[in-house]
């Protein structure tokens, strides 16, 4: 799975007309429904991207029971065309998978997201590049040809870390690949793309296809950002936080169960998306559920410095159009002890 795609520039114009057109009654009338089959609460989760071991709690939830126990029928829905932001900020569905970018950019411009959880506690992102391309630090980006999807973003970082190394991004050759795979655009167009290593780089060591692989993290603790996190919108929050509160306790669970069994919660993932390459799911999800948790005090802790560090860094580079009100941006408050 290459990087996805960043924070629209357009998504604040959508979520207006997402917000005039369905009246937020998506989430709403989800949250306030007590008519529940089977004593169930019908409750709908929106990925970020198609399901992989970043999801796999999820999966591990609603496979043994955790949601059910605490009374909700959780259904796991891929992304619409307006990506899972606008889904969850218009009220569509009142909890999905985003990243900490998208949270960021959004609230600057007014959009209700919430971060309720971070699934990774450290940024396992980064750029990646057959070996025999010698792209060993940033520096090395000259004269190679990076292909990503256009967003000022990526561009963003790409320039800070090369400045850090002594690199300039005016001789790199940007090239705009959207969502083409990694594997093929490598070998005909680009010498780099921006990948999680939990998936692609997991699949580049399957292929035998070695890479050198450049974390942001390992450049500055400002890229060091939550990604993926597990967002709500603030009307879910003040109308329902039992909702929040109950539906944080069964995810924590499946978290914490694919954190301690991982070749078990594969397995559950799998059951669920059987045409997943079990090998690569395997061996993803061997490598993923330490990070799941990481150095952190329970799974999903999310500390204020990690936002502030972020944010500023965006503001440092123009990304933002206003200060972020980082208490807002997070919550920890629906995360089981």
């Amino acid at each position: 799975m290459t990087r996805s795609k960043g924070w629209s520039w357009l998504l604040a114009g959508l979520i207006i007309a997402l917000l005039a057109g369905c009246g937020n009654n998506g989430a709403g009338n989800a949250v306030q429904n007590t008519e529940k089959d089977a004593a169930l609460q019908k409750v709908k989760v929106v990925l970020d991207w198609s399901p992989n071991t970043n999801h796999t709690g999820l999966y591990v939830a609603k496979e043994k029971g955790y949601f059910a126990e605490e009374g909700l029928d959780v259904e796991i829905v891929l992304p619409g065309s307006g990506g899972s932001d606008v889904m969850v900020a218009s009220g569509e569905v009142p909890f999905g998978i985003s990243v900490q970018e998208n949270v960021t950019q959004g609230r600057t411009q007014g959009v209700p997201l919430v971060s309720l959880a971070a699934i990774i506690q450290h940024n396992t992102s980064g750029f990646a590049s057959p070996v025999d391309r010698n792209i060993q630090s940033p520096k090395d980006f000259e004269g190679k040809a990076y292909g990503g999807w256009g967003s000022p973003v990526e561009q963003a970082v790409m320039k800070s870390i090369m400045e850090i190394d002594g690199g300039s991004i005016d001789k790199v050759k940007l090239l705009n690949i959207g969502e083409a795979d990694y594997f093929t655009a490598i070998k005909r167009d680009i010498d780099f793309a921006w990948i999680f290593y939990a998936w692609t780089g997991i699949e580049a060591e399957l292929r035998d296809e070695k890479l050198n692989m450049i974390y942001l993290q390992d450049y500055s603790d400002k890229l060091d950002y939550y990604t993926p996190v597990l967002v709500t919108n603030e009307k879910t929050i003040a109308d329902d936080p039992e909702l929040v509160k109950v539906f944080m306790i069964a995810t924590s669970k499946g978290y914490n169960y694919a954190i301690d069994h991982p070749e078990e919660a594969a397995q559950v993932l799998l059951k669920a998306v059987p045409d997943l390459d079990k090998e690569l799911v395997m061996a993803s999800q061997k490598w993923l559920s330490p990070k799941y948790k990481d150095d952190a005090a329970r799974w999903g802790e999310q500390k204020r410095e990690v936002w502030q560090n972020y944010s500023d860094w965006m503001s440092e580079k123009g990304l933002l159009e206003k200060p972020l009100d980082t208490d807002k941006a997070f919550t920890n408050d629906f995360l089981p002890e």
